[in-house]
């Protein structure tokens, strides 16, 4: 009788196995279930943060097309930071400052360190791109933003995932456009709006997601439909094919990969290659 062994000799091939092969397959063994709504809600991250774009460009259109200016944008930015510096504490009863030992007054500190050097540093960022053409940085805004939504942290474990390049990709980029804008206020003013919504709003988001599911889903809708109405001031075809995108990614990309679940056919068996699951670290010492 075949046994599945190395060490003895056996009359027969080395390829060959019996019957009972077969008996130890396992199909789809760590295949996730999803569920429609639940895909749903978890595409709202990817939602929020293409409205967040969107939102970036429409504000940075108004102030070169002069319909916005610097002081409102940045009282307006200033009145919406102060209320979600609030909601970002009362979401979890101030859970989150005390575990991370963050006081306000460092918070502030950080506020006003940030303000000023950006504020003092608007005249080099206003004249920082004279030397190129204005079609040149509208290629490299258009692909840094792109990249920003490429790497953000959505919440998936991957390897192309990187917070900190895709933020930096961001700033890159509202510097690139600031530096189109009539006056050195106008650059800072953008570049503080800038880190606002691609930096101090996805905290928000995530904590939201986190506390409140239902809040979080309300202020998705809501936030989408500001960046459509915004972008409707500019371009009906544009908003058509914005809400159209939304649509697509909120509604019919989960059908599609509810429906693609069904075809998966991992399979398991005496074929797949060993895993060690000991814990080796003590060898490493």
């Amino acid at each position: 009788r075949w046994q599945k062994v190395l060490y003895e000799r056996q009359p027969f091939p080395d390829n060959y196995v019996d019957q009972r092969f077969l008996e130890e397959l396992r199909k789809n063994v760590h295949a996730r279930q999803y569920r429609y709504w639940a895909v749903v809600f978890q595409s709202g991250a990817v939602v929020q943060q293409l409205c967040s774009v969107c939102v970036f460009v429409l504000t940075w259109w108004y102030m070169d097309a002069g319909m916005l200016s610097p002081q409102g944008l940045f009282g307006a930015a200033l009145l919406s930071s102060l209320l979600g510096y609030v909601l970002f504490d009362a979401v979890d009863g101030g859970a989150g400052r005390w575990e991370s030992g963050r006081t306000r007054w460092a918070d502030l500190k950080s506020t006003l360190v940030f303000t000023a050097f950006t504020y003092g540093f608007s005249p080099v960022l206003k004249t920082l791109t004279e030397s190129i053409s204005t079609d040149t940085i509208y290629a490299m805004s258009a692909l840094m933003l792109l990249g920003h939504l490429i790497f953000f942290d959505y919440g998936a474990n991957a390897a192309i995932v990187s917070s900190t390049l895709s933020l930096n990709m961001a700033i890159f980029a509202s510097v690139c456009l600031a530096s189109r804008l009539p006056r050195a206020l106008h650059a800072f003013v953008m570049v503080t709006f800038a880190m606002q919504i691609f930096a101090l709003w996805p905290m928000l988001q995530k904590k939201l997601k986190a506390r409140t599911p239902r809040c979080y889903v309300g202020v998705t809708v809501l936030f989408a439909l500001a960046a459509l109405a915004g972008l409707a001031t500019i371009s009906s075809v544009g908003a058509v094919l914005f809400a159209s995108l939304l649509l697509t990614i909120s509604c019919l990309c989960p059908y599609c990969l509810i429906r693609l679940q069904l075809l998966k056919d991992n399979i398991h068996g005496p074929w797949d290659e060993a895993e060690i699951k000991e814990d080796l670290s003590r060898f490493l010492m």
